[in-house]
């Protein structure tokens, strides 16, 4: 068995700070970010895995895309950053892109899968 394999049981994405009281509005932030490709923003595309919010409110976001060659990479992050930063009481912001486990649709929430027509 491999060092880098999960554990059974562990989940592959780590959960977010959800009850941290910055979360709702950096969630709401995240939502104003949309890829240019689609009509949807990312949050509800299911393209943030988790947000991290310590005790001294610095942010960490581990984000995907629908597709390693999606042509806005290298921007995508910088926007989640710029869109989390002004946030009043957010110290720090770093957004990471991982690519496991990789974005699949059935990561969409039900209001993005309706938006694109999968429901």
């Amino acid at each position: 068995m491999s060092e880098d394999a999960p554990v059974e049981g562990t989940p592959l994405i780590a959960p977010s700070n959800t009850d941290h009281p910055l979360y709702e509005n950096i969630v709401e932030s995240i939502r104003t970010v949309y890829d240019p490709e689609i009509p949807v923003n990312i949050f509800d595309l299911g393209l943030i895995y988790t947000v991290e919010i310590n005790e001294e409110s610095e942010v960490r976001v581990l984000m995907s895309l629908t597709a390693p060659g999606c042509p806005v990479a290298g921007e995508m992050p910088g926007w989640v950053a710029e869109a989390i930063e002004p946030l009043p009481g957010v110290k720090h912001v770093e957004v990471e892109l991982v690519w496991e486990p990789p974005w699949g649709m059935d990561m969409m929430s039900d209001e993005a899968r309706l938006e694109l027509g999968f429901m």
